[in-house]
């Protein structure tokens, strides 16, 4: 039985370092080089081949490498092999850390001092206090309600949204649809960290920004596809949205000249709020085959008809 690996060459490397200490008698091969398919029991991949199972018939477990599954077409997939996201606490660490930056920086007016520094203008903006700034952030599940701590620690007016109904200590939570409009007139920094499904696609868009405060910011560290980029133009045009903090975009990377990359009031950076770690993953994995053989839920089990 083997475990392949098809991401990030440079990262598979550090897998199979530590597999050889942590599991030396598990066979560990990186893409292409898989040897007897019909070996395969466990694949951890991204983006897995098309023909996963005319080309792995013996697989019996898939794994994303990354806190999504948006990525592979569920529908393809036989409906009784089990498909886990990963769970581990280095991706929750840095989507917390990325996050808490975004959300300083646009409290901070990160974005007016950049442009002041580049006129090499000296002028103070008056600094408000975490206390008055009202955050709100799309999405409580293990990422969100890890950054809704955070920002609550800063001071910041916290509050969340969910389709169904959760409890955090010191953040107001709304759930449902019926609950978003209220949820969206008390944000003035909106952050999405939702999983991308059929609902939530293009969520960001006229309809929702025209719910926001007047001036809101928008930090999406999502998926590109919960943006509508036309209608964020239109809304930082307008100043229905004052700045925004884009880690995702539609497409990966964005092509040469597209108007968000010379934005004056949007910073981008290249997906990169969160990465799984080596060391903490392989631990992950290792628990979930440890499970998968004795017959216990495996962490981060996709739930299909959620698609997530």
């Amino acid at each position: 039985m083997a475990l392949l690996y098809k991401s990030d060459p440079a990262r598979g490397a550090e897998w199979a370092k530590i597999l050889a200490e942590k599991a030396p008698d598990l066979s560990f091969r990186i893409w292409p080089e898989i040897g007897d398919p019909s070996e395969i029991r466990y694949f951890a991949a991204w983006m897995p081949p098309d023909d996963l199972m005319t080309q792995f018939p013996n697989l019996e477990l898939l794994m994303s490498v990354g806190a999504g599954v948006d990525h592979l077409d569920l529908s393809k997939l036989p409906p009784d092999l089990p498909i886990a996201r990963m769970v581990e606490p280095g991706i929750v660490d840095g989507m917390v850390e990325f996050v808490s930056m975004a959300v300083l920086s646009l409290h901070r007016d990160l974005i007016d001092y950049v442009a002041q520094q580049r006129a090499e203008v000296w002028k103070q903006i008056r600094v408000r206090p975490a206390s008055t700034r009202r955050v709100g952030i799309l999405g409580l599940g293990m990422l969100g309600e890890a950054s809704c701590k955070m920002l609550a620690h800063f001071g910041f007016q916290v509050a969340g949204w969910s389709r169904s109904r959760r409890e955090i200590e010191g953040v107001t939570c709304f759930a449902g649809t019926e609950e978003l409009p209220e949820f969206l007139a008390r944000t003035d920094i909106l952050v999405c960290l939702l999983p991308l499904t059929d609902e939530t696609r293009g969520m960001l868009g006229t309809e929702l920004f025209a719910q926001l405060p007047k001036g809101a910011k928008l930090v999406n560290t999502g998926r590109g596809g919960h943006l509508d980029q036309d209608a964020l133009l239109a809304a930082l045009d307008s100043g229905q949205i004052s700045a925004a903090v884009l880690d995702v975009t539609t497409p990966e990377p964005l092509t040469r000249g597209h108007p968000l990359w010379s934005h004056p009031r949007v910073l981008v950076t290249p997906h990169i709020a969160s990465m799984t770690q080596p060391e903490t993953a392989v631990e992950v994995v290792l628990e979930n085959l440890r499970r998968h053989h004795a017959g216990e839920p495996l962490l981060g089990l996709v739930d299909r008809k959620r698609g997530y």
